[in-house]
């Protein structure tokens, strides 16, 4: 019987397995930086389609014009969507408009002076001028404006934040 020595296996340095870490890790947060700007552009887009809508002004002159809420309030302009599904098919502007009423989700256009004080919220306010909300059906005050409608809700109504708008579905 015949018995073969080899040669014990040679160790790769650990500091090579260190810098090859590094450089995934690198390149890790470039791809991250890519998809936030990606999702960022996107989400630019969705709300300049929202305050589109609203033709007579340009979208800065129509924010001066829309009310200042009061103390504690929020204005928000409600998601409308698309105007056709995901299978390609057109809705009617009535079916739209009615979705409009039974939206759960808006973009935060407007804070009230007193919003999220630090008495009443010592963790910071749940949204900003910009992010897009889930609020309760029937909840805050409506009001027609050239365009469609806006809400004003309390700032304790806010139910939570949302990305993406398109992510809430809407029921009757």
């Amino acid at each position: 019987m015949r018995i073969m020595m080899t040669e014990p296996a040679k160790e790769l340095p650990k500091r090579r397995f260190a810098l090859e870490e590094k450089d995934l890790a690198v390149e890790a947060n470039e791809n991250n930086k890519i998809a936030e700007d990606k999702e960022n552009r996107f989400l630019k887009k969705l709300q300049q389609d929202a305050t589109s809508d609203i033709k007579h002004l340009p979208t800065e002159k129509v924010l001066e014009r829309l009310p200042n809420p009061t103390g504690y309030r929020i204005l928000v302009l409600p998601f409308k969507g698309q105007g056709k599904t995901k299978g390609g098919v057109l809705l009617t502007d009535q079916h739209i408009e009615e979705r409009g009423y039974t939206t759960v989700t808006a973009l935060v256009l407007k804070m009230g002076d007193d919003c999220y004080d630090k008495d009443r919220f010592p963790n910071g306010p749940w949204c900003k001028k910009g992010d897009w909300i889930i609020f309760g059906r029937y909840a805050g005050s409506r009001f027609g404006i050239d365009g469609g409608e806006v809400r004003i809700l309390n700032d304790d109504e806010i139910i939570a934040v949302v990305k993406d708008p398109e992510d809430i579905l809407q029921y009757k």
